[in-house]
């Protein structure tokens, strides 16, 4: 199996058709997709949604289909006040009709126990499905932080479909490190997400500005693997090797410049490859 993909911020808002023939073009096999854009647009894409648009749904579908390209797993399942994950099946069962296997939550909720049942309704959801249900860790989140957290949220929830995606920023940034990895029960880790950042720790108080800080970097300011400083031969080599490495690699400066999405992620997937290569 070909395990690299390309997360959907990568391509910076590009709608969903072009975004699996840009991943095709690049030689990879599987996207990650949302519903909607949450990144800026800085290359001027129309808008576009999913759930609202039943022809661009058909029209995404098709060009999975005619590109060989699949889905790894689809985003945009968000656990925070205000929101009920309850209203998201029509959601879910687009992400199902384009054949994604697993669906990614990230809790944005303070009350912890309102987060868990939320991810539990999610699994259900989900297992209804025949498809995984995965919550995403970020430092600074009072439900999960890191990956302990994660892992005993998603064992709290009693999912037997639950599971973990890891993503090499937030791992290191929330003080964990490769060690770490080796310690933990990886059958709960269901897809890997690939970038570079500097290698610093998030510490301090989560305040507002700490957090809005961070998201915009997640966001907006990855890099290409190499241009950091993260071990990622050793992330990935302390990983189960049957996991999707999806590249999440956004770059806003870069498109601001006017720099194609083609031309930011070709040298990130050569690089991706390269990493995976050096574990046979």
């Amino acid at each position: 199996m070909d395990r690299l993909g390309i997360e959907f911020i990568s391509a910076m808002g590009m709608p969903p058709g072009d975004f699996v023939r840009l991943a095709a073009d690049l030689g990879v096999s599987q996207v990650s997709l949302s519903p909607r854009p949450i990144t800026d647009n800085p290359h001027g894409y129309p808008t576009w949604d999913l759930t609202t648009d039943p022809a661009l749904v058909r029209r995404t579908k098709a060009a999975l289909e005619a590109n060989s390209v699949r889905l790894g797993q689809a985003e945009g399942f968000l656990i925070m006040p205000g929101m009920e994950i309850a209203d998201n099946e029509a959601m879910l069962d687009i992400m199902v009709e384009l054949s994604a296997p697993a669906v990614n939550s990230v809790a944005i909720e303070p009350d912890r126990a309102r987060a868990l049942d939320q991810f539990a309704l999610l699994a259900q959801m989900a297992e209804k499905r025949g498809i995984l249900a995965m919550v995403e860790f970020m430092p600074m989140m009072v439900a999960p932080g890191n990956i302990t957290e994660a892992l005993e949220f998603v064992a709290e929830s009693g999912a037997a479909n639950g599971r973990v995606l890891i993503d090499a920023m937030h791992f290191y940034r929330s003080g964990s490190d490769t060690a770490e990895l080796a310690t933990i029960d990886q059958s709960r880790i269901g897809y890997i997400q690939l970038c570079d950042v500097p290698m610093q720790q998030a510490t301090g108080e989560p305040s507002e500005a700490a957090m809005m800080a961070y998201g915009e970097e997640a966001r907006h300011g990855r890099l290409c693997p190499g241009d950091g400083n993260l071990p990622l031969g050793d992330f990935l080599a302390a990983l189960p090797r049957d996991l999707t490495v999806g590249l999440e690699v956004p770059m806003l400066e870069k498109a601001k410049a006017g720099i194609s999405p083609e031309e930011v992620l070709r040298p990130c997937v050569e690089a991706a490859r390269k990493l995976l290569a050096g574990l046979d």
